[in-house]
């Protein structure tokens, strides 16, 4: 295994996101900026894994790029996962999906879109990305 996170051989692409949550329980949800697939639709932030990265320094990474924030990976807590069942633009796409509950910083949507803190009810009531409503249905099951 050579520990690449994008296999182009199988078609598949890992993505990581964050559930970050705030003390009084809300969650960041990020809308997706005009232009961009899926644009209008909130999800969990997060981005592609670089071959040469492990998941939790793709998600540091990305939340620093996308919300302007640093992130401990120590904060970072495996949460679910879901991935597409028929290819999007030819390739499977697998999201793994975190729980953040510690960073510095305001999030902010440096890349267009929006931010937004919500109740679990709420964010399930957002109009999202097909995976990321499953990704939201398993995190927010048992709350």
């Amino acid at each position: 295994m050579d520990g690449k996170k994008t296999d182009a051989a199988s078609g598949w692409i890992a993505v990581v996101a964050g559930a970050l949550q705030r003390a009084d329980g809300r969650w960041l949800m990020h809308q997706r900026p005009p232009g961009k697939h899926h644009a209008g639709l909130w999800e969990f932030p997060g981005g592609k894994v670089e071959p040469d990265e492990i998941p939790s320094q793709s998600l540091t990474r990305e939340l620093h790029e996308e919300l302007g924030i640093r992130c401990d990976p120590a904060t970072m807590a495996p949460a679910g996962f879901a991935e597409t069942r028929v290819p999007e633009a030819g390739r499977q796409i697998v999201i793994l999906l975190y729980t953040v509950t510690g960073w510095s910083g305001e999030p902010a949507a440096l890349e267009g879109g929006a931010v937004g803190w919500f109740t679990p009810a709420e964010a399930c009531a957002l109009p999202m990305p097909p995976l990321d409503i499953m990704l939201a249905a398993q995190l927010f099951q048992n709350r």
